[in-house]
């Protein structure tokens, strides 16, 4: 089971840093030629090795974390058109697989570190 959630959120968070990166770049950038707001994926980057090493406190922040990119995700599927709106589905899509898995995994984790505790 752990490992399910780990390999869930790991490529839920991999492919939405690339997703906003091809994003902001090629697919549906805001000027020709690519856009600044692929500096969005940077964020992105800080929980990656806990993640992929499956800290349980990485998991706890980087749930709250997501929470922006799903807010991002929600706006611009409202208010872009073509592309970008469903560019902004696939991102409201992985951000809820990555925030599910690390809540899921940060939930399961705790029995296991009060048992390492006692």
């Amino acid at each position: 089971m752990f490992s399910t959630l780990r390999i869930g959120a790991g490529t839920s968070l991999i492919a939405l840093i690339f997703l906003c990166l091809a994003w902001e770049s090629v697919l549906a950038p805001l000027k020709p030629g690519g856009s600044l707001l692929m500096l969005k994926a940077l964020p992105l980057l800080l929980p990656l090795f806990g993640i992929l090493k499956g800290r349980r406190y990485t998991y706890q922040w980087a749930g709250m974390l997501i929470l922006f990119y799903f807010t991002e995700g929600t706006v611009r599927a409202w208010s872009d058109t073509g592309v970008s709106s469903r560019l902004a589905m696939i991102e409201i899509a992985l951000s809820l697989l990555f925030f599910i898995c690390a809540i899921f995994y940060a939930k399961l984790t705790r029995n296991n570190a009060l048992k390492d505790a006692a």
